[in-house]
């Protein structure tokens, strides 16, 4: 097949492709973070949403009939939406369509992963999709779908599931699969205590991205199988694949850099440490996440704000930033920021000190604070002169600390004596 006739095929069947991704998640682990919006309605990377993510894969990769279905605590993130994701052209069969849980079928709210999509398959079907694509609207991360949607073409496989190699110790949180020599699964486990190593190598095990490719036909047969089951607790990972591995042929489609031929980079900030993490591996000189790749754009909502400030360049107070990423609308006021995330329309104030910190819109950072190693949720004001990060049990008595050792801060907390 030729480069030509290949980039052709790609084109036609992401056209022949639904996508649908479930961003109803409630986020219990990111604790505060989630406490008033959904996990894919979180902030990430100094001015997007996690939802941004998968929305501008699917974009990029032709991929423009999407329905986000949606379900806990959804204002924020619908209200992104409407926002930010109204530029797709509806005349030419492109949408980004909000579908919340509405007891479509029956009277339930969404019981698992695979009962959102089944009570929602009359509206699949108004698209008559050949294909659908199945995404989490919670992990940060860059992926042409297209070759995914192909490698399941081309296989012949009824389902495909995305995959990547992670630490053995990290895949008790994931779906991890065993894998043949032609690449279809043999056997699927959901959140394994003994996680199934990779053969050649028993540090890493194959786990789940939550990314799946159905054949529309055969998706629609499996959710009314499993619909009426009792024993079933609805979900992708924990029953349908499962489910379906021994009698039909399910591809694993390992997502690797196009150009290293590496691990690719994908994160889940399940968690305020992995949340932490993420933002702060952005600031480095060569990140893993390359947010200016203008040939693979992650596209969002964003307020019309003015450039980000500094001022002041007295011995006394300074204003400058450090190895950092700071969005717009920021004031840095004779204070210094060390490799930090701020987030839009960031004031810190004079003879403040921010380190390694991520603090998201519009934060108030009084005179003379110190913070270090800590998540400052969105619209906190931080009283003149507190200090957080330098000592761990004071910081625990009005705050959220991790078990690492990040602080998690919002408004309320700051009432607490």
């Amino acid at each position: 097949m030729s480069v030509a006739h290949h980039e052709r095929f790609v084109s036609l069947i992401t056209r022949d492709t639904l996508a649908l991704v479930l961003a109803g998640g409630r986020g219990k682990r990111l604790k505060h973070l989630t406490r008033n919006r959904a996990k894919p309605a979180v902030y990430f990377g100094g001015k997007f949403r996690l939802i941004d993510f998968p929305l501008s894969n699917c974009v990029n990769s032709d991929v423009r009939r999407i329905f986000v279905l949606t379900q806990y605590k959804a204002h924020s993130l619908i209200r992104h939406l409407q926002l930010g994701w109204g530029f797709l052209r509806g005349h030419l069969g492109e949408f980004v369509e909000i579908v919340p849980a509405q007891q479509r079928v029956g009277a339930n709210w969404y019981q698992g992963t695979a009962d959102a999509v089944y009570q929602n398959l009359d509206i699949m079907r108004t698209q008559r999709p050949k294909y659908v694509l199945i995404l989490a609207g919670d992990h940060a991360y860059k992926m042409d779908y297209g070759p995914m949607i192909a490698a399941h073409v081309d296989s012949g496989a009824d389902a495909t599931v995305g995959c990547m190699a992670v630490p053995r110790e990290s895949a008790t949180s994931l779906g991890v699969m065993t894998v043949k020599d032609n690449h279809m699964i043999v056997r699927f486990t959901e959140k394994p205590e003994e996680p199934e190593p990779v053969p050649g190598d028993e540090n890493l095990a194959f786990a789940s991205m939550g990314i799946y490719v159905f054949n529309a036909d055969f998706l629609d047969d499996l959710l009314h199988k499993d619909a009426p089951s009792t024993v079933s607790s609805h979900d992708f990972g924990n029953d349908i694949i499962p489910s379906i591995i021994d009698n039909h042929d399910i591809l694993a489609y390992r997502f690797m850099d196009p150009d290293t031929g590496e691990q690719a980079y994908w994160r889940d900030v399940g968690t305020p440490d992995a949340f932490w993490e993420a933002n702060l591996e952005l600031v480095g000189v060569t990140p893993p996440l390359d947010l200016y790749d203008l040939d693979w754009p992650i596209w969002t909502y964003q307020h019309q704000l003015p450039p980000a400030k500094f001022v002041f360049n007295d011995d006394t107070r300074r204003g400058m930033a450090i190895d950092s990423l700071v969005s717009s609308g920021c004031i840095v006021s004779g204070s210094r920021v060390e490799r930090s995330v701020l987030f839009n329309g960031v004031r810190v104030n004079s003879c403040a000190k921010v380190t390694e910190s991520v603090v998201l819109p519009g934060v108030d950072i009084g005179r003379h604070c110190r913070l270090s190693k800590v998540i400052i949720d969105r619209g906190t004001r931080i009283p003149e002169g507190t200090v957080i990060g330098e000592d761990p049990e004071e910081d625990a008595r009005r705050f959220y600390v991790t078990k690492s050792g990040v602080t998690l801060v919002c408004s309320e907390m700051l009432g607490k004596t």
